[in-house]
């Protein structure tokens, strides 16, 4: 049996402390990237296009000052449908992590929806592989992103799922789970229900 194609893993040149299981906080928090961190742009390999949302560097800012990993998981099908090279997607990467500051890894889906990975959102292969590279425990990640398949991803991962609604959300996917109106919110509301969720009662 020919195994199914698995993610991209780009790791940026970041330190982080190793896994405290003791901690209140996340063991990491992942964002998508399209219509989450950047203006979604449909197969976008030109940097020059990437916007942040509002309150992305903020947010960012957020979790990194917490001391917790942050990383990116995103479909990129461009590539399958030969509208993306892997070049572009680096390309479009770094213009991100200029805008925002590096990120700890990178976990890219390649591939049609078609292909049958499992690493495509909804599939939970992307979080999982986040993780792995992150050496955290899926369960005590977040991940915060704009539409259902987001959110569907983190929970067949096991993840805390958190959406930042945006005019492509359709009203049941909000209506499906936690919801925050923007990413510092959504940041604010990870990190403080981690902290409330282990201290004593």
């Amino acid at each position: 049996m020919t195994p199914r194609p698995g993610p991209w893993l780009l790791s940026g040149d970041v330190r982080q402390r190793p896994y405290d299981p003791g901690s209140p906080l996340p063991a990491a928090v992942l964002f998508d990237r399209d219509g989450t961190l950047v203006a979604d742009v449909p197969y976008n390999g030109d940097p020059s296009l990437v916007a942040l949302m509002p309150g992305a560097r903020q947010a960012v800012d957020a979790v990194r000052a917490a001391g917790v990993p942050v990383g990116v998981v995103t479909n990129q099908s461009g590539v399958a449908r030969g509208l993306l090279t892997r070049r572009a997607v680096e390309a479009v990467r770094l213009r991100v992590e200029e805008l925002l500051g590096p990120f700890a890894v990178w976990a890219v889906c390649p591939h049609a929806p078609e292909a049958g990975c499992d690493c495509r959102k909804p599939a939970p292969g992307l979080i999982l592989a986040a993780c792995r590279r992150l050496a955290v425990p899926p369960e005590r990640t977040a991940v915060i992103g704009d539409i259902g398949a987001d959110m569907e991803a983190a929970r067949a991962a096991g993840a805390r799922g958190v959406l930042v609604p945006t005019a492509v959300t359709r009203a049941e996917e909000a209506a499906a789970g936690a919801t925050a109106p923007d990413l510092p919110t959504a940041v604010n509301l990870v990190l403080g229900e981690a902290v409330a969720a282990r201290e004593p009662r």
